[in-house]
């Protein structure tokens, strides 16, 4: 099997996606919108136009059984070719974000794909279009628990306070930095607030099994990925109640899902009292990339029957009009 994948920006969890998949012998060909990105500098319209072309181009002589595009402003150049059934994945701001036009363009192509799949029950509340549920895997070879000190050494902190872990920039306001500092201010405890940001993502696991708590204070999130990560680490979790966290939590012991900023502060508190990790490890196995990578192939295969002989979704409702 030949797919095509569109993205307009990669990120860690799409490219154990494609891996998974190649390992299932699925050959991957992966086409991201040219030009650079950084969230200070997002591409241009300009950068999109030749995007287009070079989709087509891939079409015509890739031979692909199915194109997927992965987040919603990919879905309009995936949609665009007639020939191949298109997979939509939406990650979450391109369902749930701010940008009332993104939204908008994620349920449309949404409307019009062959099947889409999204990343946690919450997004399903946001889409009425019919989906799949298949969630985004973690690397659970990567993200094992190791020695505390060990990872302290590996990273460099030289500290003998307990840390409370931000894993986001903290100048990016949806993920609230500002109430976590309030929430390390107001625990009574001896706490240390530390981010990490920007660090490669196979380093990670290190900052994770270096810190005593990861502490998530975000006003909403579709995932969010690094508490299944954390998990995966056997790191304790204080968090807001957003995305699929209190799913994700459920049974994992010396973990906390709040709502006010007291309840985050006597989370902190109570972690740090306990001293111990979490029992995250026990539960991944259903968060596992062996788990997604074998839902996706099943989802192709699903595709390529239901497309064998006829035309696809899209192609028929343009025939109506719609």
């Amino acid at each position: 099997m030949k797919v095509l994948q569109l993205i307009t920006s990669t990120r860690s969890f799409f490219e154990q996606q494609v891996e998974v998949l190649e390992s299932r012998g699925v050959e991957c060909t992966v086409v991201g919108v040219p030009g650079e990105y950084s969230a200070d500098s997002p591409r241009t319209v300009t950068d999109y136009l030749r995007y287009y072309p070079r989709v087509l181009d891939h079409v015509r002589r890739g031979d692909y059984d199915i194109v997927h595009a992965n987040y919603g402003l990919a879905a309009p150049f995936a949609l665009a070719q007639p020939v191949r059934p298109v997979v939509l994945t939406l990650w979450g701001t391109d369902l749930m974000g701010e940008m009332g036009w993104l939204r908008q363009l994620s349920r449309t192509g949404a409307r019009l794909a062959d099947a889409v799949v999204l990343p946690s029950p919450v997004m399903s509340t946001a889409l009425e279009t019919e989906h799949v549920e298949i969630p985004f895997g973690v690397d659970t070879d990567q993200f094992r628990p190791i020695p505390r000190e060990e990872a302290r050494t590996r990273v460099g902190w030289e500290t003998d306070r307990p840390v409370a872990l931000f894993p986001y920039d903290s100048s990016r306001a949806e993920k609230d930095f500002p109430r976590a500092k309030r929430a390390v201010d107001r625990a009574d405890v001896d706490l240390e607030l530390r981010t990490v940001t920007g660090v490669p993502h196979e380093e990670v696991p290190a900052y994770m099994n270096a810190s005593d708590v990861l502490l998530v204070t975000s006003k909403r999130e579709s995932g969010p990925m690094v508490v299944k990560e954390a998990a995966a680490c056997n790191l304790p979790v204080v968090s807001t109640d957003v995305g699929f966290v209190r799913e994700t939590l459920s049974g994992v012991e010396n973990c906390v899902v709040c709502e006010t900023d007291d309840e985050l502060a006597a989370g902190l508190e109570s972690v740090v009292a306990d001293g111990g990790r979490s029992n995250g490890r026990e539960v991944v196995d259903q968060l596992s990339l062996d788990a997604m990578g074998e839902q996706l192939l099943a989802l192709y295969d699903r595709v390529l029957e239901d497309s064998s002989g006829r035309p696809t979704t899209r192609r028929t409702e343009a025939e109506h009009g719609v």
